[in-house]
């Protein structure tokens, strides 16, 4: 069973905005920092965007600062990430992922969601 599942993939043309969603289903999210990757053919996988448990510390890669915003709600188990004004080199196939342990933006993170592609294309 996974302990967070992603959702919200799709595809948009470029400018557009898309959000998806990690929701926990094992863990208590609220203990964990989560943080979203992507997969892109022929590159190592790449760290987005990265929060902690409090919502109150946030990073993010360069190829997206001023684009995307991480975020998240306790209350509700779940951490989103607001994809703005996307470019073609945003497509790609994106997890979120949780862990006790703070790795920022490295992708040593114990639980990972199935993922869900993302496709920015006229």
């Amino acid at each position: 069973q996974l302990a967070v599942l992603t959702s919200g993939g799709g595809t948009v043309q470029p400018g557009e905005s898309l959000t998806l969603s990690c929701e926990a289903r094992v863990l208590f999210l609220e203990n964990y920092h989560v943080a979203w990757f992507r997969d892109v053919p022929g590159k190592e996988r790449e760290g987005v965007a990265s929060i902690d448990p409090s919502g109150d510390s946030t990073r993010y890669a360069d190829s997206v600062k001023g684009r995307f915003i991480i975020s998240r709600d306790n209350t509700k188990s779940t951490v989103s990430l607001q994809m703005n004004d996307l470019k073609p080199e945003d497509t790609g196939f994106y997890y979120c992922a949780a862990d006790q342990i703070d790795y920022e933006l490295d992708p040593t993170y114990d639980y990972w969601g199935q993922g869900t592609q993302v496709t920015v294309s006229s």
